[in-house]
């Protein structure tokens, strides 16, 4: 089966509910292949940014080169872009590569309220970045500061998607959870629009939904994926994360990105034992570790697969 190489350019966040964290917890549950390239280091936490080190551009390079020259990209997001600089290095880098899949997230602030983007990179980001976006994600704050106007209904989220796709975004998903009522979000192609909608969470618990949202997108582009099949996944799985949501630490705390894996556990659970000696192919679990009714007293070989029985060869069980 083919790997799906999902590389996230973004900050880290020390508290890992967000950033490089948040994004590599994603991709990994979905199903693809996480890398990265770091492009700040944050002293963070549920409670806010207590620090900011950025990395050299060399280095930003540098990890670029290694990663894109040796293992390769399917599919790539970015995150936290905070100065001119590193978004014009990290566009060239994109270019140079002919990175295509390309899921920009226009992070700007912080969910405790610090700047994550300086001002003046703001333009930058619009010259340099927006044109290569085949899916830009913005929540509602970040759309209005890239477009210039207002949002506080569904029509304006349309008529800033249109302002955003003509800046060179070819998709465009504005993220509507800072307006009331129920989380709509909007999906334009240049023709057509669409209205994702889920239920409205009251949780204080979101930190990182917009990384792990952008994430989610990038690992389906990645499998291969059309737009929309991969924007309904992530919204069904940051609806999914966020009702399932971490309440660590005295702030906002980040969403449960190994929810959909709990949940399967847990109806794995609620199995009965007979439903439980068949494992997701179908085979009885027998045919791995017990006598087949074929074979009286032989004893079968271990199994040396990716033991979707459950079942640990001898020399691997605990205690030996």
């Amino acid at each position: 089966m083919k790997t799906s190489r999902v590389l996230t350019i973004a900050g880290s966040d020390s508290g890992g509910g967000a950033g490089i964290q948040a994004d590599l917890k994603t991709i990994t549950v979905l199903g693809g292949f996480g890398m990265s390239v770091l492009t700040a280091l944050t002293a963070q936490n549920t409670l806010g940014v207590h620090g900011i080190h950025e990395v050299p551009l060399p280095f930003i390079e540098a990890q670029f080169d290694a990663v894109v020259s040796d293992i390769g990209v399917d599919a790539a997001k970015t995150g936290m872009l905070s100065s001119a600089d590193i978004i014009r290095t990290v566009a060239g880098k994109i270019r140079q590569y002919g990175i295509e899949k390309l899921v920009v997230d226009p992070v700007m602030v912080a969910k405790g309220g610090a700047r994550l983007l300086r001002e003046e990179a703001k333009d930058a980001l619009v010259r340099d970045l927006l044109p290569l976006a085949f899916v830009l994600t913005p929540n509602i704050p970040e759309a209005e500061a890239l477009c210039g106007s207002r949002i506080s209904s569904p029509q304006d989220m349309r008529d800033a998607a249109e302002i955003l796709h003509g800046m060179g975004a070819r998709h465009v998903v504005i993220k509507g959870g800072h307006l009331e009522g129920e989380a709509v979000d909007l999906l334009f192609d240049g023709r057509e629009c669409r209205l994702l909608t889920a239920e409205r969470i009251e949780t204080r618990d979101t930190h990182g939904t917009g990384c792990t949202f952008s994430a989610a997108i990038a690992t389906g582009l990645a499998q291969g994926m059309t737009v929309r099949d991969a924007v309904e996944r992530a919204k069904d799985y940051i609806t999914t994360a966020i009702r399932m949501g971490l309440r660590i630490g005295g702030g906002h705390g980040p969403t449960d990105h190994f929810a959909p894996l709990r949940r399967e556990l847990e109806t794995y659970r609620t199995l009965g034992p007979e439903k439980r000696r068949f494992h997701p192919g179908g085979e009885p679990l027998r045919k791995h570790h017990s006598r087949g009714p074929d074979q009286p007293g032989v004893r079968p070989a271990r199994c040396q697969g990716s033991h979707r029985c459950g079942r640990l060869p001898r020399a691997d069980r605990p205690g030996r």
